[in-house]
Formats: structure tokens, sequence, C-alpha cells
């Protein structure tokens, strides 16, 4: 052992001196530069590149003595100390795990209070961040593992007293020395230690650090502060210099001059008197002449050149003046794209190895990260003044914001400013969009009905859904677990709100019973099918109520109230299934330490506990709404086409067709996600609604429990008319545009009346056109806008939501029924 202890000290003895012949390289002593001493040579393979690197003093003359350095590693480290690593597998188009896994011993060492007896995990990466920077050599991390396994602890040993040791061939490690701080070498086995570096582009055994590239920037930024302290300390220079007659001057009255200039900065700037030739007076000014201007400039040339070797802009490490917050924003962006995330990948896969399973890969966690959103960012606002200028459609801008398109006719056709008229791509819109009638002949740009404020995508007023205070909405769930929201007091403050409902809190503040079954799936795969696919299943296999056959005055149909409720009753099926499991699902989101880390709304679990914050949650991000709206969105297409089957069935079967013409099924499909899209806005509404309120209820409270009541009295007051106000408009839209579909393609020759539910529910547009009968050919005007049949999703939103309107069909020579009257 004694013999391996000295054994790179006398090879360095042995190293042969400079040859006459030989082309020296010119060395930079007093610095930090890649140059190495003439006639030492390194081989490739070899250890000995970085043995001259000094460590200790790098940190003392270099990281502690210049500001600039300290501030780019400290800048680089930080993040590396603050941004959670996390472990999953497999990605989603967005670039997510599509499991997380929130509990791996690696994670308990890296982002928990202890990696080592000694500090934290997140004082071992940024000390860990700081090696790899300053360290030629590199970081060096000993793993210890349990009997079982299991890593339990992480050391980072000194660089400077860690030599890799490379096998015969020098291709490999066979072993790594550590020298203790006893003197004691201790062998470690390639399998313990972690060598993490930025790789050398010829050695495989070194490291690099952007010292190399700064060193004479580095010292040079030294000496200039030293010469400018000296300066100040020394120079008998006054600011000014009046100088008079001397001629007459005794020898004691030019001493007495003289002495004016008094060295020291505690002088600096005073005017002293000395004498000038005879009969005369003059003042000279002593002010900083360009000699010492040079010091302003080597400083200044200094801090560029060691802020770029380490990649760190100075707005980045707190300092912006001087630039445009376009600047400042595009510098911190750059900072992250070429320096950061590179820096934080280079300590992730050094501990890739460590996870246990192969299909688990290990990041860190950049999404709370505002610079990295600035491209995704300009590419939606890009696409936002594109659509709105008509250039392109809402399925082109859905698909460059990364949501999932609608492809229907409407989400495909171009919108053209100011009046919103649909422009069809496809010569199959064209009729769907209701702009051509039955010969094809083109109609106004005005038949689809001009969108305006009231169109399907215009959002709904979140003010409909309550008085909109957070407190007022924090007091009803904690208070009454479900009261109506006409029982709670909105105009009282917000703070008294949220401590009354605290003091009668009467709901348990654990998640519920969806919640549990979400956190339960995450780790396990259920045995049978849960409550939410049975209630899908069951949505599915219901029935419209068959339509009535043809009597002795000829064929008719009518969509009836019974085909109206069943297929509401098979949507309202599917969506309370899943609306129940999204609760589960945000407030299980709520609760994860994930979400809460780095917020007002963690909860310390000891005096240690750093992981807390000022930041705000991610509503967005919680609540899911892309996800969850194109998971209802497919529940739904597959329920109504179910009714829409059946209804185009019973409709073609009363007018004598044994199976629905071919001819219908593209405006069948049509109306259906017409009917998924007017579904889609609905919920979304609801979504955004509920965001409004969470956003609200972080100014008003800390404690996550309120924010889940929220949740909880969100989904209680809410949902349920949302359910059913859903239900209602797919129902009546899918129901009436499938037996228009089918009874415009069996023939020119039947006629349809427009029939009310004649009741106080009924508004005046639909109430003025009760009993109105004309040809599948033509549209009804409803309230000055043409609607094919009630429901009519190109019509203003007005007249579509919650309508019961329906329709009732007959060929041309039938006499009309008492049902078709006017009440």
């Amino acid at each position: 052992m004694a013999r391996r202890r000295w054994f790179t000290a006398l090879r360095s003895l042995i190293t042969p001196g400079p040859q006459p012949d030989e082309k020296k390289t010119i060395t930079w002593t007093g610095g930090y530069t890649s140059t190495s001493y003439a006639g030492v040579t390194n081989v490739w393979g070899t250890e000995g590149r970085a043995d001259g690197w000094d460590i200790g003093r790098v940190v003392t003359e270099g990281y502690e003595r210049v500001v600039w350095v300290y501030k780019a590693v400290d800048t680089i480290g930080k993040h590396a100390a603050r941004l959670p690593l996390e472990v999953g597998r497999g990605l989603t188009e967005d670039g997510e795990f599509e499991e997380v896994i929130e509990d791996h011993p690696l994670l308990r060492l890296l982002n928990g209070h202890r990696a080592n007896p000694l500090e934290s995990g997140a004082q071992f990466r940024k000390r860990l961040s700081a090696q790899i920077l300053l360290s030629k050599r590199g970081a060096f991390v000993e793993v210890t593992r349990s009997n079982r396994g299991t890593i339990t602890r992480l050391d980072l040993l000194p660089p400077d007293r860690v030599i890799p040791i490379p096998d015969d061939k020098g291709e490999y490690i066979k072993h790594f020395e550590f020298t203790t701080l006893y003197g004691q070498v201790r062998e470690l086995d390639p399998e313990r230690v972690r060598w993490i570096r930025e790789p050398h582009p010829t050695d495989p055994f070194s490291g690099q650090t952007p010292l190399e590239a700064a060193g004479i920037s580095i010292e040079l930024d030294h000496l200039s502060r030293l010469y400018n302290v000296a300066f100040i300390r020394n120079d008998a220079r006054p600011g000014g210099i009046v100088a008079v007659d001397t001629s007459s001057l005794t020898n004691d009255d030019l001493d007495r001059l003289e002495s004016r200039f008094l060295p020291g900065s505690e002088f600096a700037g005073h005017v002293s008197v000395v004498g000038t030739g005879q009969g005369g007076m003059n003042y000279v000014d002593l002010a900083a002449r360009p000699r010492e201007m040079a010091y302003e400039h080597a400083a200044l040339n200094a801090k560029i050149e060691i802020l770029g070797a380490f990649g760190v802009p100075e707005s980045v490490t707190g300092n912006a003046s001087g630039r445009t917050f376009d600047n400042a924003e595009q510098e911190e962006y750059g900072f992250w794209i070429h320096t950061e995330l590179g820096h934080l990948a280079l300590i992730a896969d050094a501990f890739a190895g460590d996870l246990g399973e192969t299909d688990l890969a290990i990041r860190y966690d950049t999404s709370t990260v505002q610079a990295l959103e600035l491209p995704r960012r300009r590419r939606r606002q890009e696409a936002r003044e594109e659509f709105e200028a008509g250039l392109i459609s809402i399925d082109e801008y859905r698909r460059r914001s990364g949501y999932p398109a609608y492809d229907n006719p409407h989400s495909r056709a171009l919108w053209i400013s100011p009046q919103k008229a649909p422009v069809p791509l496809r010569a199959e819109d064209a009729a769907a969009l209701g702009i051509q009638n039955g010969s094809g002949e083109q109609m106004g740009p005005g038949a689809g009905g001009p969108m305006g404020a009231g169109g399907p995508n215009a959002p709904l007023d979140p003010a409909a859904q309550g008085d909109g205070s957070a407190a007022a909405a924090v007091a009803q769930a904690r208070a009454e677990g479900g009261a109506p929201a006409s029982s709670v007091d909105g105009t009282g403050q917000a703070a008294a709100a949220v401590a009354d409902a605290r003091a009668e809190a009467a709901q348990p503040a654990g998640p519920g019973d969806a919640a549990a079954a979400v956190e339960q799936a995450r780790y396990s795969e259920p045995a049978e099918p849960g409550p939410a696919a049975a209630a899908v299943d069951d949505a599915r296999s219901l029935q419209t109520k068959a339509l009535p056959g043809s009597d002795p005055g000829g064929p008719v149909s009518e969509v009836t109230d019974d085909d109206f409720d069943r297929a509401q009753e098979a949507v309202a099926l599917a969506l309370e299934a899943l609306f129940s499991r999204q609760e589960g699902v945000i407030t299980a989101r709520l609760r994860s330490p994930k979400t809460r880390k780095g917020t007002k709304f963690w909860r310390a679990q000891g005096p240690q506990d750093v992981r807390g914050g000022d930041a705000r949650l991610d509503v967005q991000r919680i609540i899911g709404s892309d996800r969850w709206v194109e998971e209802l969105n497919g529940t739904l297409a597959r329920v109504l086409a179910r009714v829409a089957s059946t209804t185009s069935k019973r409709t073609a079967e009363a007018f004598g067709a044994a199976t629905p013409p071919a001819a219908a099924s593209q405006r069948i499909t049509a109306a259906v996600l017409d009917a998924v899209a007017a579904a889609d806005l609905i919920a979304r509404s609801f979504l955004d609604s509920l965001a409004t309120l969470l956003t609200q209820g972080q100014d008003v409270t800390e404690d996550v429990d309120d924010l889940v009541a929220l949740v909880r009295t969100a989904f209680t007051d809410m949902a349920a008319d949302k359910v059913a106000s859903i239900a209602e408009t797919t129902a009546v839209a899918t129901v009436n545009g499938t037996a228009e579909a089918t009874a415009a393609a069996l023939g020119p020759d039947i006629v349809r009346t427009w029939i009310t539910r004649r009741d106080d529910r009924v508004r005046p547009a639909h109430e003025a056109v009760d009993g109105t009968t004309l040809p599948v050919t033509e549209r009804f005007d409803v309230g000055g806008f043409p609607m094919r049949f009630p429901g009519d999703q190109l019509a203003p939103l007005h007249l579509t939501v919650n309508c019961r309107c329906r329709l009732r069909y007959r060929t041309s020579d039938r006499p009309a029924s008492p049902k078709e009257t006017p009440s």
C-alpha cells in the first residue's frame, strides 16, 4: 500500500526535462491556462493531464477572490440545487413522463433532507455543481448501498485526493485511489464511484473547466483591482494644483507648500498650492487621465470574458441594467438553453444507472422555469394572430399550440374577419357548414350564420356560475360542504370568510373516494373495470326509443320527448363518471408533494425543511384541462355515435327504407362532431371557472385543504348543472341532426315541422317558429338566423343551448296533423 501511495510522486520526479530541440509552449504561470509545462508528455489514456490542477488554489484565488467567477458558479449551481429531480418512464407528446415515480431511493437522497450525515440533497447538488465547474479532474461521488442493494448515502469526495487508475491496457478504470484526510489510501471499486466531468475532447481521463479558457482574464481582473487599491493608497497627487509666484518665498515657505502633497486615500481630491513663475497664478486640473482609465477597460473586458467562458449573461446574475425587457428575457432563455440544461443533464445522466430498472429515466424537473416557456408563448401568440386574421383554421392553430385538432367542418374552415364567415377548405364541408343549399348552389356568406360574440366558440361568462368570490366559495365549501351558492355572503372580506370556513369546517380534509382510487391506480392495475368504465359501458348500451312507423295517411316520423330523454340519460351517465374521476384527479394533484414543493402551500416537516417557497401553484397543470376534455370528447363521441345510429335507422324505417342511405353518413358524422364541439365548449367553461376560483383562492389562503374544499364545492354546485347542460345540448343536436340528415338523403319530397315543448321554458325565437313546415332542403328562420334543425351548432349559442325542440317529418302529400299547428 505504501508503494502505491508514493508512486505518483516518484513518477513526477523522473519526468524528463525539456530537450533543446523541442518546441516549448508559452505558460502563464500566474493564472489558470490549459497549456502545460514544456517537456511534460501527456499520453492519451493516462491520468496525468489533470494532476497539476491545484483545486485549492483555484478556490482561493479564483472562486473566493474574483466576484465574476463566484457569481457564475453560484448562478449555475443554485439552479442545480433548487430544481428537483424526477424519475419516471415513458414520454408523452408534450415531453412529460407517462408515469412519475414519486418515491425512489435515489430521489430520497438527491431531493431529500439528507444525502449524507453532513448535508442535505440541495447542498450536495450545489457542491457537486461547483466542483464540476472548478475541477479539471471533475467530481467524484461515492455511492453507499445497503445489504439489499438500496442506495442509502451519497458522499462527494475531494477531487484533489482521488486518482482514477486505468487497467493494464489504459482503456478502462481499474479502480479509484482515494487518499483520506489522514493519509490513508482507499481503493474504491468503479461501481461505487460516479465520475462526473465535462468531457475532454482528446483525453477521457481528464475533464474541462471554464477556468482554463478564462484564466488570464481572471488574473487580469484581480491584478486590475490590486492596482486600483494600490493607486488609492499610495499616490500623492492631489485633485488639483494652484500655482503662484514663488520668487519672494523662502525655503521654509517652499517646504510648507510641498507638504501639501499628502499621500493616501484620505487626502484624495484635495487642492494644493505650489510655486510658479514671477507674477503669475494658474490652476491645473489633475482629473483622471487615460492611464487611470485603463483600469476601467481592463475590468470590463475581464468581466465579459469570464462570464462568456462560463456561459452566464450578466443579467442572469442579477444585474439587468441597460437592457430592455426583451433583451433580458432572451439572455435568460439563452442561458438555460446553452448552459444550464446541459449542466443539469450531465448531473442527472451520471445517476441513470442507479435507478434499478432499465425503462426508468431520471432528469431535472424544469416545468417551473419560466424562461423555457418563451418559444411556446411566441408560437401560440403568432398562431393566434394568424387565426384572428383568418390565415389559419382552428385545427391548424391547435396543432401549433400543442393541442389535438377537432377535425370537423367548423374547425377545418377559415373564419374570415370581421364577420367571422366560414370559408370551407373541402367540398364536403360546405354543406355541413350550411353555405350551400341542397342543389349545390352557393349561398351568401351569412347562410352559415355569423358567429359573432354569441357563436359556439365564445367563452361562457364565469360570473354566471356565482359571485366569483374565491373567499365566499371557500367559506361555503368548508362550512356547508355542498350548500347552495346563494347561502354564502359574497360581500364579506376574503380572509374573514376563509377564517370562518376553517372554524366551522364539517367536511373531512382528506381526499375523497375518487382521489384515493386515482392514487391507487398509479401503482397497481385494477383487477376489474372501475365504476367510471362501468357507467360508460352502460351509457353505450342504451338505445333510443323507436320512432313511429307509417300509418294510412302516409309515412311520418317524429322525434319524441322520449328520444331526447334516453339520449340525454346515456350522455349524463357517462359524464357523471368522468366528472367524478376528474374531481379525484384534481384533489390528488393538489395534495401531491411535487405540486406544492416550492410554493407557499408546502407544509414544512421540520426546521431544516427548505422545500417551501413563495411561488404560486400551477393551476393549469393541476386541472389538466386539455387532457381531460380530450378524454371527455372521445367518450361522448362514442356514446353519441350509438345514439345517432339508432335514430338514423328508425327514421329510415319510418319511410320504408331497410337501412339508412349511405349519402347521410357524412352529415350524421358532422352532427355528432358538432355536438361534441358544443360539449367541449361547456366543459372548458367549467374548468376555466374552476381555474379562476383556484387562482383567486391562493390570494386569500395558504392552506391546501381550503383549495381542496373549493374544488369539492365547485363540483358539487356547478358540475351537476354542466352535466345536465351538456347532456341536453348534445342529445338535441345529435338526435335532430341525425334525423335531419337521414330525411334529407331519403328524398326531396319530405317536409318537416318545427315543434316546441310549448311550455314556459320555450324561448321567444323558438315560439315564433313553432308549427312552421318546410322542405328538408330549406332552413328555418329562427331569430334572424337560418337553422337546419333545433340545436344546429352553426347558429348562435343563445339559440341552441338547452334547446328541447324537435322536428316532425312526413311526405309532402300527407296532410298536417294537429301537432303541426301552432298552439
